[in-house]
């Protein structure tokens, strides 16, 4: 079903008819015990955030914070991906990882702006939870429809976005940077914010699709999956909010 179209990939048609085909089970996935799920989600991200965070406070590197918890945390989301019956043991290790990950950031750039911008953090956490909040009240009341077009435009601008970030990575070897990704040029700025909007949009595909992975009758496990998925979305959604405040900083 083209329906099942979603700019994650870990949330994607094929994801959910892999396992309403090729799994019978007396217990299905629901909305609620994914949300459920995702909370307890949340709480090993707070808990490996905290962890990291403290570590940086007590002056120790955080850089092997960052590498464990970036490699760890991809080596995992790929697992999950592939094993997707897996994810009720993966998928909390996931949220550690991207926690110290998180954390480990959070306290770079808390150190950074410690005098100029106090409160980055706090601003970037409660402008994640709003946007979050803003975006399932516009799904839940239906007045953003998630249409087939829709899911290709989101698709596509999420595919490009990923693109161009592996080239920036590929080419940073080389000596070619990019400015407007760190600076606080117009073009940086709105390139931010267009990247946050389809973050957004990402979180409004996740919905629907555990949503209808719900109605599928997906196995009881996709609850976890359904949770790693929507996690994955609001932590890319943090990382540039946190970006776009640095550079709405760097201009005054």
């Amino acid at each position: 079903m083209s329906l099942f179209k979603s700019g994650n990939p870990t949330l994607s048609e094929k994801q959910f008819q892999q396992t309403t085909s090729g799994y019978n089970s007396f217990e299905t996935m629901t909305v609620r015990g994914t949300m459920n799920k995702f909370g307890f989600l949340m709480l090993m991200v707070m808990a490996g955030a905290a962890f990291s965070w403290q570590a940086f406070n007590e002056g120790k590197n955080i850089l092997p914070y960052l590498l464990i918890g970036a490699l760890g945390g991809l080596v995992v989301a790929l697992i999950i991906t592939f094993k997707k019956e897996w994810s009720g043991y993966l998928a909390p290790a996931y949220g550690i990882l991207e926690g110290v990950f998180v954390g480990a950031i959070s306290a770079y750039f808390n150190f950074l702006f410690r005098e100029k911008y106090p409160d980055i953090i706090m601003h970037a956490v409660l402008l994640t939870f709003a946007v979050a909040a803003s975006m399932y009240l516009l799904y839940s009341l239906r007045i953003i429809k998630v249409t087939e077009r829709l899911r290709s435009v989101i698709f596509v601008a999420t595919a490009s976005i990923a693109v161009f970030y592996l080239l920036t990575w590929i080419l940073g070897f080389f000596g070619i940077h990019f400015a407007f990704l760190t600076t606080g040029s117009t073009f940086g700025i709105v390139f931010s914010l267009a990247v946050i909007g389809i973050a957004a949009l990402n979180l409004l595909l996740d919905f629907d699709m555990i949503e209808r992975g719900s109605e599928m009758g997906a196995p009881k496990f996709m609850e976890w999956y359904g949770a790693f998925g929507l996690l994955v979305t609001l932590v890319w959604l943090y990382l540039e909010i946190l970006r776009l405040l640095s550079k709405l900083n760097d201009r005054k």
